[in-house]
């Protein structure tokens, strides 16, 4: 299978590349002229994502949100195989994911380590068994300084699987960012709180707190690998695959 990599140079971009080799072929991949020295020894470096798309079977794109939505534009229109690592994402480019996958598979998930994908299991079973009345939900997530969003995409999906338990929209539940004199907690919330600095890999909390006990679910990445081991497994994944937008939990037979 051939694969290639949006934004190759980046520190998931040369990651990825190792994780490529070691499975399948490396096609190559995209890199803005200024970045192309960091690319890995030997890479083939492409102008644009179409001309990536015409050598490559799968496209791995951990780059940044803004392209997210023509690259899956351009892939689906080569018919390639879209795995999306990126988080941030906008509205309208939500809706430009859903359109490509109505042509290629596209895997995308926050996060691609079997840890948090466990996780995110755990954490909807676990919400639909405690009461929402009776267990305030709370996600608490930390990265490195260089990070641009918040809260993670990975915090997110914990609390949209929290909300799913419940049977809830996430966007009617959720607390983030208090401060001042915000009142008493809202039954049923779902608070998010995010931390900032150093270079911090990756560290999920969820709680669930009661009166008389609370249970914690916790994920800490020590290393980027095993979110580029997870990229890599998926788009070996889609080999075959219908098209349509999956998820990690797809991908490792969670569904």
């Amino acid at each position: 299978m051939r694969i290639g990599i949006a934004g190759i140079a980046g520190r998931m971009g040369r990651l990825l590349a190792e994780e490529v080799t070691r499975h399948a072929e490396l096609s190559g991949g995209t890199e803005r002229p200024e970045a192309a020295h960091a690319a890995p020894a030997g890479a083939k470096l492409f102008s644009d994502i179409a001309a990536l798309a015409a050598a490559s079977d799968a496209v791995l794109d951990f780059s940044h949100a803004s392209a997210a939505a023509a690259h899956a534009a351009a892939l689906a229109r080569a018919g390639v195989a879209f795995v999306l690592g990126t988080t941030g994402l906008a509205p309208a480019d939500e809706a430009a994911l859903a359109e490509a996958g109505r042509r290629i598979p596209l895997v995308r998930s926050p996060n691609f380590s079997a840890g948090v994908n466990l996780m995110l299991a755990l954490a909807e079973r676990m919400a639909a068994a405690l009461p929402a009345e009776t267990y305030d939900a709370e996600v608490m997530e930390m990265h490195h300084r260089q990070k641009v969003d918040a809260p993670s995409g990975t915090a997110l999906g914990l609390g949209r699987a929290v909300a799913k338990g419940r049977g809830v929209a996430l966007a009617d539940v959720m607390e983030s960012g208090r401060h001042g004199h915000t009142g008493a907690r809202k039954p049923g919330a779902i608070g998010f709180a995010a931390l900032r600095g150093g270079q911090v890999v990756g560290e999920h909390t969820l709680i669930f707190a009661a009166a008389d006990e609370q249970i914690v679910l916790a994920h800490r990445a020590y290393d980027r690998r095993a979110f580029a081991a997870g990229a890599v497994r998926a788009a070996l994944w889609t080999a075959g695959r219908a098209p349509g937008l999956y998820s990690m939990m797809d991908v490792l037979g969670m569904r």
